[in-house]
């Protein structure tokens, strides 16, 4: 139950109104006592009385505290599940937003399904035991409370007989408990793993379809399911089993009064009234026994549910402030890569002993064949990594003592894999800066050539981009996000492959777009255009990780060595700049 208590502070604003209705909902537990224990008069009264006055005026007693027991009810289900509501939206946003600021490592490591899952199935799970249970565990205690002292006062040996069995409840509520919580973790789990696959195969509709594989991702669809139906059918024994044993135990001692209690009306011990009314109180009290065992069962499942949403809160971020960390304003550019080492997993570096230095304006260009290490030195750049040894600073500062926040204020970056969000084309591109102007919308769209074609669109910048951009090409995705980029109005340019989705014509118009953007800001950039690589100020050949050669074009080409190597193949292969 310790895990519980840390869901405590987002209940405690809505404390008042729980405990509101946890009153009220009071009320209709003593209510219907009170209701039993008339029952039971009005049956002297009509069975053994035969008193005409006293059974009118006890039927509209009667109807008059069905009225109030009512309206406490409708009270306390709508306090509860306005609660309820609440206290769901603010814990999804609080996991929400730890998300956000959690490092790209976390992402990394993790599939977008199993988050989902428990940003959604989980902390339902979890709201629904921290403020619907107690409510109806408040119920049931006044419930048990008031039938056992109505039931001790009436007949304490009958009352005897009812809680006899109460131990071994307990006993085996803790049996089948354990197997639930264990059953109800591994589905969850399962849930997660189904939601990931379907989010994969949405996603990559295209390549499905495309090498025919519809049917092998039917076959691991069903085979999900089928795993997750298993657990769930087991767990739907074990629950099948359970309630009924409980609900069986609990009759049996109903059953006993029954036998019990006739006896004694036989023998003139009690009134007929009195047994019916111990009966129903006998009744009545199977509720909160069947409930407890119905709640020990949910807070089993949802013991897992949130621990798999707090293994969330618990983590935190790799990239973080540290004490003290400097805010920064203005940022000349000059980037001094100093002796960095980095390694995504550590049994296999990426990057060794890395060092160069770009001064502000310059325009680098990182080159090197595949796996070379060219993107993860844009995500150190960008710090979304921090390197394993060495160090990184802009304008003397080492970027692990500034604030992450002021510094990803200074950066822009133009990926190769343009991420466009849900809305619209003006949407995306103020995407950069929230607070820029209509008008620096349209002139950044200019500026990256992409303002033609937005405004030839049926619904202009109004046009709706679809989920990851699909209503556009890729050509015109890339543009927006250069478009993005400008607006940010940065100190530092991170370009990854920013022009690989272009076509010669697009590309010579957003080369000069960039070229426009690049002056006065120091610029890195992941390129295989000719035209790029030959205008940087200064070229980075990379080779498994280490830096091999650095130099001009020209003095590159002179020495005749890797890069004169990338150069001569990639010129003659022109497609690969079509």
């Amino acid at each position: 139950m310790v895990i519980f208590k840390r869901f405590l502070p987002f209940v405690r604003p809505y404390f008042a109104r729980l405990v509101l209705a946890g009153l009220l909902v009071s009320g209709v537990a003593l209510l219907n006592l009170a209701l039993v224990r008339l029952a039971g008069n009005l049956w002297d009264i009509i069975t053994v009385q035969h008193d005409t006055d006293g059974m009118t005026w006890s039927i509209g007693l009667f109807l008059g505290l069905v009225i109030l027991q009512g309206l406490c009810s409708m009270g306390h289900s709508y306090l509860t599940a306005w609660v309820s509501q609440h206290v769901v939206a603010d814990f999804r946003q609080h996991v929400f937003g730890h998300l956000q600021t959690l490092s790209i490592g976390f992402f990394s490591r993790r599939r977008t399904g199993e988050l989902l899952s428990r940003l959604m199935s989980d902390v339902t799970i979890i709201q629904s035991i921290a403020t619907e249970t107690p409510i109806d565990g408040v119920k049931q205690l006044v419930t048990f409370v008031g039938g056992i002292t109505f039931l001790l006062i009436m007949n304490w040996q009958l009352c005897l007989l009812i809680l006899i069995l109460l131990p071994l409840l307990v006993l085996v509520a803790k049996i089948f408990g354990r197997r639930l919580k264990s059953l109800s973790t591994s589905i969850q789990d399962h849930t997660a793993a189904i939601s990931t696959l379907v989010e994969e195969v949405i996603s990559g509709i295209r390549i499905v379809k495309s090498f025919v594989q519809t049917q092998r991702e039917q076959d691991r669809f069903a085979k999900q399911v089928d795993q997750t139906l298993q657990l769930t059918l087991r767990r739907a024994v074990i629950m099948a089993v359970f309630i009924p044993v409980i609900s069986l135990m609990t009759f049996s001692s109903a059953t006993a009064v029954l036998w019990y209690g006739g006896r004694q009306v036989i023998e003139g011990v009690v009134t007929p009234g009195d047994l019916f009314a111990f009966v129903l109180f006998a009744g009545i009290l199977i509720g909160p026994f069947s409930s407890a065992a119905r709640v020990f069962a949910q807070i089993k499942e949802a013991q897992g549910a949130t621990e798999r949403v707090f293994e969330i809160l618990d983590a935190q971020p790799d990239i973080a402030d540290q004490p003290g960390a400097k805010t920064l304003t203005t940022v000349d550019g000059h980037v001094h890569v100093e002796q960095i080492n980095f390694a995504y997993d550590i049994r296999h570096p990426v990057l060794s002993n890395l060092s160069f230095d770009a001064k502000p304006g310059e325009l680098v260009a990182l080159v090197g064949p595949t796996g070379a290490g060219k993107t993860t030195v844009i995500n150190l750049l960008h710090r979304f990594y921090d390197p394993t040894d060495g160090r990184i600073t802009i304008d003397g500062n080492d970027l692990r003592q500034v604030t992450v926040e002021s510094w990803y204020r200074q950066v822009a970056l133009v990926p190769q894999e343009t991420i466009l969000f849900g809305g619209t084309i003006f949407d995306n591109i103020r995407y950069g800066n929230m607070t820029a102007s209509d008008t620096a919308v349209f002139e950044a769209s200019t500026a990256a050539h992409a303002h033609d074609f937005i405004i030839g669109l049926p619904d202009g910048y109004q046009t709706l981009v679809g989920e990851k951009g699909v209503n556009l090409s890729g050509g015109q995705r890339q543009r927006i996000a250069i478009a993005r980029a400008i607006v940010k109005n940065p100190r530092i340019l991170l370009l990854d492959e920013a022009t690989s989705s272009l076509d010669t014509e697009s590309e010579r118009l957003v080369q000069e777009a960039l070229q426009r953007l690049m002056e006065g800001r120091t610029t890195f950039v992941v390129a295989h255009r000719l035209s790029t690589i030959q205008r940087a100020d200064r070229i980075l050949v990379l080779d498994k990780g280490k830096l091999v050669e650095e130099g001009t074009h020209p003095q590159l080409m002179e020495r005749k060595g890797l890069y004169y190597y990338l150069y001569t193949l990639r010129l003659n292969q022109p497609t690969t700049d079509s």
